[in-house]
């Protein structure tokens, strides 16, 4: 017991001198050295992401910075944006603990590594691993204390463990035998995954055609041009038909001799319908990808019975966010904290349980009408200032809390 507390009093995170010690070790990292590249806006086709796929899998040099090019790119996209982040805030926000070997809450170190800024970044850059593959980060220390530096995903060749300081150099270092891997340097994700933004890529791309083409319709078909004939070769009657067609409005117009004549092609009869259909499968296929289900968004055939499905299977992914965060802190993240002397050894990270309010209430209030609850409880629970006991009315039952 005495060599643990000394332990602990010799990396307390609050201590100036190991925060001096800390901001010496480590102030420039490899992400300094990476040279930065513009990102081409050229626009994106299913044929550049079949390319940067296979380039992906080369065997003997794969690189993936056209891919994550790609990924960079897609995610202007509203709906996997949205649904990217509604997915990762539940586990970004979710309460955590530090306990010791005998399962007591370290709360000291708890509540360092809540305000610590660095929580944040490490667990948003394990969640990003699920959607854009292998994430290679390093700690950097200064006067404040660790923050967090992911490399550029473009860099990095994690089939072979290869860091690249030019995404399109064929040679690098090996960063899985660097001396700071495992305590400076950190890795998240398998090598050979591309990530579910991968998968996405397809509907994205087809979602803005649709979109274009729409938008092209509304264009043509909207607002109809203005047709004025009149005597092209008189100057003075060509003038006054332009100024005329301009102070009328926005529309599109031109003027046609008295001899020509214009008329529109015979177009679809559509308003859209075709477009919108193709949105809407693309917007569905987005949202199984990244919630499970689609959620909310199908109004016209939602029900509760379907909605309370979807949401269920879609707490089963964010329960595997976090078991898998969990796994990364306890077996990647605590260790390096430690060797670099931010935390005790021994630690063990664990999300805190979620309950159901609503049905823990149903319980409690069926436990009462038997047994006596503590008023205490009840109140750090619920919210609710029990004063006493209230003599309940003879054949009257009791009301439920969230009725």
């Amino acid at each position: 017991m005495t060599t643990n507390k000394k332990a602990r009093t010799a990396v307390n995170l609050k201590s100036a001198a190991t925060s001096q010690q800390i901001a010496k070790n480590r102030k420039d990292g490899y992400f300094a050295k990476i040279a930065p590249k513009a990102i081409s806006q050229t626009r994106s086709d299913i044929a550049i992401w079949k390319a940067a796929l296979r380039q992906a899998m080369l065997i003997d040099n794969p690189k993936r910075y056209k891919l994550h090019n790609l990924y960079k790119d897609i995610q202007f996209d509203s709906l996997l944006t949205s649904q990217i982040e509604n997915r990762k805030m539940q586990t970004l926000g979710a309460s955590f603990t530090l306990k010791d070997q005998s399962g007591n809450i370290n709360e000291e170190v708890t509540a360092l590594i809540k305000s610590s800024r660095f929580y944040y970044d490490l667990v948003k850059n394990m969640l990003d691993a699920v959607y854009a593959g292998t994430t290679v980060v390093e700690f950097i220390s200064d006067a404040n204390g660790l923050r967090v530096i992911t490399l550029p995903r473009n860099n990095i060749q994690p089939e072979k463990g290869v860091l690249l300081f030019d995404e399109t150099a064929d040679s690098g270092i090996d960063f899985r035998v660097a001396k700071e891997y495992g305590t400076w340097l950190l890795e998240f994700g398998e090598p050979t995954d591309f990530g579910l933004l991968n998968k996405t890529i397809p509907h994205v791309l087809f979602k803005r055609f649709a979109q274009s083409c729409w938008s092209e319709l509304c264009e043509i078909y909207g607002i109809p041009p203005r047709v004025m004939t009149t005597n092209t070769g008189d100057p003075v009657m060509l003038t006054r038909a332009e100024s005329m067609m301009r102070d009328m409005g926005a529309a599109a117009w031109f003027i046609i001799d008295e001899t020509e004549k214009f008329e529109f092609a015979k177009g679809s009869d559509t308003n859209g319908d075709v477009y919108s259909n193709l949105i809407r499968l693309c917007n569905n296929e987005m949202s199984l990808l990244i919630s499970g289900a689609v959620i909310g968004q199908d109004t016209k055939n939602g029900n509760e019975s379907k909605e309370t499905i979807s949401i269920s299977m879609y707490h089963n992914l964010v329960n595997a966010d976090k078991r898998m965060v969990e796994g990364y802190f306890n077996s990647v993240v605590l260790p390096a904290l430690f060797l670099i002397g931010a935390i005790p050894d021994g630690l063990l990270f664990e999300f805190a349980p979620q309950e159901d309010i609503s049905a823990l209430w149903k319980m409690t209030n069926e436990a009462m009408q038997y047994m006596d609850v503590d008023p205490e409880w009840v109140k750090n629970k619920f919210g609710i200032e029990v004063l006493g006991t209230k003599t309940q009315t003879p054949g009257k039952a009791a009301l439920s809390f969230f009725d």
